[in-house]
């Protein structure tokens, strides 16, 4: 679950250009950026979808296009 804080974050795929907006708390997102903890750890309510488009800046669809679903 979101905290009472949370953001909208804007993340662009670098490959297909498509613009996502993901919700998450902001203490969470600054925990992450700044090395206190995995973004799995930090914030579990994202999908792993998520987590990796702000990992990696590529989509769930882009993903699976380049290394397929497993």
């Amino acid at each position: 679950m979101v905290a009472a804080n949370n953001q909208v974050y804007n993340v662009q795929c670098e490959h297909c250009g498509i613009l996502y907006h993901i919700l998450a708390d902001e203490e969470d997102m600054i925990g992450w950026l700044g090395g206190s903890g995995y973004i799995q750890d930090l914030m579990p309510y994202l999908t792993a979808a998520e987590r990796e488009l702000l990992i990696s800046g590529t989509c769930d669809h882009c993903w699976k296009i380049m290394y397929g679903d497993a």
